[in-house]
């Protein structure tokens, strides 16, 4: 739950009892006299103290209790850094008020009136993003979520709408990706997802395994086999905004493997660690399209959710296996740990045959994206050149980076399978991140088509604007992308 946001045109009244101060200021030399900022003498000997010049604090906020007791920090935004760095540089301000677990932090922002506006959304979107605690199971919690922010200095007649859509889209997605695999199965995420729908108003379909046997669906019922109970589902999400006069149209589909053992390769322990996290492509589709929901962004979105399991067992897929896609294309199964392809590549069918305008698919979906990229960026792939263009000044615009990676078609060489039509992968796994997308490929046709690797999915203490080990990387990029194109 997001904290509840009081807006106050005014500057902050030196009167006013607060205990979180969070003071924001443009690139300066000096302090103008105008501004008057709360505790202005405390930073100045703080400043002079450690021998900092003020403009550092660009990229170190500092704190200090101030004579009342509360805590204040003091950061400068250079607006001159990517976007990326400016939401670091933020995070770590907003950080360090939360270390102290408030109920209520103050927001004093300052500078031209662009300046305040664009820093006042920053700031409103990484303290909801980071105000709100994520689910755990401990007796006493470490922390709490913040219950209100007061915005001092600036007012939006919108009450920051798209902000707060995308911070309660990323919430979602990282709430769902911590959950533990006991608690998120097939069934009770697919449960889930169902009361969310009745929620928001979305239409919701849902095909079991029987059904999708049925279809054809054999990449995906290869996986969704080897669980006992049989609870895999192909989950369809459907929403169409009133505004959406234009008719655009798109498809967001997400891998939801809420445990993945390695089937039949079983992982070792290293690797299986955190497998819990392999829904999160899911995770971030849904938190898409909540994001658009709230926002209420002008467009028709078809999310479709393969939701399943990659367990061992008698009944499980196995290397050698020959299986038959929805759409009629025949696997050779090389390696059982590559299950993500699969069950996308039924799921990819299923949205492609409605024709959307685009189709974006997230995944966290190989390993050798993270050696290529750390977990810094998440990949992306495109059957158009200028669609990747897009996607990687989306990334730059909303401080979510994407790297583009290459998609000719001589990559297929190494999928050629002598019994099958395409093998799955490669026993080798050599460029598997470029050689699962040139798979994935062959499920779109011709629509227009970005497949995500969420590489950038789980950073070590927080990346960008988010503080949290799981980001919910994705659902800024995605919004800012749907907006502007």
């Amino acid at each position: 739950m997001l904290a509840t946001l009081i807006q106050n045109a005014s500057p902050f009244d030196h009167t006013i009892k607060a205990t979180h101060i969070l003071v924001i200021l443009p690139k300066l030399e000096r302090l103008p006299k105008k501004y008057n900022i709360p505790g202005e003498e405390t930073l100045k000997h703080l400043l002079a103290r450690r021998d900092i010049k003020l403009s550092k604090i660009c990229d170190e906020p500092v704190s200090a209790n101030l004579e009342n007791g509360a805590l204040c920090t003091w950061v400068m935004v250079d607006t001159t850094q990517s976007i990326f760095k400016q939401h670091t540089c933020i995070r770590k301000a907003v950080q360090q008020q939360l270390i102290e677990n408030p109920t209520e932090i103050h927001l004093a922002i300052y500078g031209n009136p662009n300046q305040q506006h664009f820093f006042t959304e920053l700031a409103i979107y990484i303290a909801w993003v980071n105000g709100a605690a994520l689910p755990v199971r401990k007796k006493k919690p470490d922390r709490k979520s913040l219950e209100t922010i007061v915005l001092h200095g600036n007012k939006d007649n919108n009450n920051f709408t798209i902000q707060r859509a995308k911070a309660e889209g990323n919430l979602l997605a990282r709430g769902l990706t911590v959950l533990p695999p006991n608690e998120l199965t097939p069934q009770t995420y697919r449960d889930q997802i169902k009361k969310l729908a009745e929620n928001e108003g979305w239409k919701y379909t849902e095909y079991d395994v029987n059904e999708l046997r049925k279809m054809g669906a054999g990449a995906f019922v290869a996986v969704a086999q080897g669980s006992d109970p049989q609870d895999a589902a192909i989950v369809h999400l459907q929403h169409n905004s009133k505004k959406n006069t234009n008719n655009k149209s798109i498809a967001l589909v997400g891998k939801g493997i809420c445990y993945d053992t390695g089937g039949h390769n079983l992982k070792p322990p290293r690797y299986m660690q955190g497998m819990h996290e392999d829904m999160n492509g899911s995770a971030v589709a849904l938190g898409i399209l909540l994001a658009a929901t709230r926002a209420d962004l002008p467009l028709k979105i078809d999310c479709w959710l393969a939701i399943a399991q990659n367990h061992i067992s008698p009944h499980a897929y196995k290397q050698n296996d020959i299986i038959t896609a929805l759409n009629g294309l025949t696997i050779e199964i090389v390696h059982t740990d590559a299950e993500g392809r699969l069950v996308l590549a039924d799921t990819l069918t299923l949205a492609e045959k409605q024709k959307p305008g685009l189709i974006l698919d997230f995944a966290t979906l190989t390993g050798s994206m993270q050696t290529a990229l750390g977990t810094n960026y998440s990949g992306i792939f495109s059957n158009l050149d200028n669609l990747a263009q897009k996607a990687v000044i989306a990334g730059k615009k909303s401080g979510e980076r994407v790297c583009a990676f290459p998609m000719d078609d001589d990559y297929d060489d190494a999928l050629q399978s002598k019994i099958a039509d395409t093998k799955q992968c490669t026993i080798g796994g050599e460029s598997d991140h470029i050689l699962a997308a040139r798979f994935l490929n062959q499920f779109v046709n011709d629509t227009p088509w970005i497949h995500m690797d969420l590489s950038a999915c789980s950073h070590k203490d927080g990346l960008g604007a988010v503080g949290s080990d799981i980001t919910g990387f994705g659902v800024g990029w995605a919004i800012e992308l749907i907006q502007h194109t």
